[in-house]
């Protein structure tokens, strides 16, 4: 009997996620409640097939050349910053992300840190929490109307594209910005405008970031965007923390250029600036676009196909690099 190929993962799953794994391959799971260190890692894939990792692992040179059997290295996400693809691709290792499968769970998320934002429902519930609660004040918790305005996207992939999909529900108009134009049935159907990024952030009340991380977006926001943006604009961090220039957006909120900030991801992950911390109008969430039990389930259903695909030589639809 043919051996099942072997398997690492690299954080806790939900029990039905690993059931999934475990009825493709040899399994092995980082049973810490943290991550693990790359030397760590870097010995827990010596002599396995593949690797199933986070955002929170940094798969760099080192780490995949301790891979001496290594022939798939698949992301639990949708994006592969945290990988050097370059040299996994030298050394003949396929890649994948998940395209799809965490796309409604992300979209849902930016849209609740939205609402909570504008509406202030995060101070006012701690304020409940607190037992200082005199009564009904007119002058508590103002925030903006969400209904009718204007919603920028940056980034109209899969997730932007569902973020818009969701805003018609409050009538907004929708702009975006995206380094290739979509079609114009994709612009008709989401009834989103195309526009260049400056003319997105001027006229935008939400300003949603659900583009990946490359070197050229790296920063995309900074000093002289946010300086751009409306006085009475939010924005909403859903993508990746280094897509933001954290220090300027801490500027700008403390000075009041923009009316406040949702961010679920940071640039230097699991660190997160104090100075977010100590205003009333930014909200901080850790990472959770796709923590959803249906989601990781299904995640880890779609993953483990694919990367069986990819031992057995097959191109998955998630594939990131091209392996002769």
């Amino acid at each position: 009997m043919k051996a099942r190929p072997s398997l690492f993962v690299s954080r806790w799953l939900p029990e039905g996620a690993l059931d999934v794994m475990r009825s493709r391959f040899e399994l092995c799971v980082n049973e810490k409640e943290e991550a693990l260190s790359g030397e760590e890692l870097a010995r827990a894939i010596a002599g396995k097939d593949a690797l199933l990792c986070c955002v929170s692992d940094k798969i760099n040179q080192e780490v995949i050349e301790r891979g001496d059997r290594l022939r798939v290295i698949a992301m639990l996400g949708a994006a592969c910053d945290n990988i050097d693809v370059a040299f996994a691709t030298q050394k003949g290792i396929q890649v994948l992300v998940l395209p799809d499968a965490l796309t409604e769970a992300t979209a849902d998320l930016a849209w609740a840190l939205l609402l909570a934002v504008a509406r202030q429902i995060i101070p006012a519930a701690e304020l409940i929490r607190s037992g200082r609660w005199q009564g009904w004040d007119p002058r508590a918790f103002f925030g903006h109307n969400v209904s009718g305005k204007t919603l920028g996207i940056v980034g109209f992939g899969r997730i932007g594209q569902a973020v818009a999909r969701r805003a018609s529900g409050f009538n907004m108009k929708v702009l975006y910005y995206d380094r290739t134009r979509k079609g114009s049935g994709i612009e008709k159907g989401l009834k989103a405008k195309y526009v260049s990024l400056d003319e997105l952030l001027a006229a935008s009340d939400f300003v949603s970031l659900n583009s990946s991380l490359t070197p050229e977006s790296r920063h995309l926001i900074g000093k002289r965007e946010l300086g751009s943006m409306q006085l009475h604009a939010y924005l909403i961090n859903t993508g990746r923390g280094a897509l933001v220039d954290e220090k300027a957006l801490l500027a700008a909120l403390r000075q009041k250029k923009i009316a406040g900030a949702a961010l679920d991801v940071f640039e230097d992950e699991p660190r997160v600036n104090p100075g977010f911390l100590e205003l009333p109008n930014v909200i901080c969430t850790p990472h959770i676009g796709t923590a959803l039990v249906e989601t990781r389930l299904e995640m880890a259903r779609v993953i483990a196909q694919d990367i069986m695909l990819a031992l057995e030589g097959k191109t998955p639809s998630g594939a990131v690099n091209h392996i002769k």
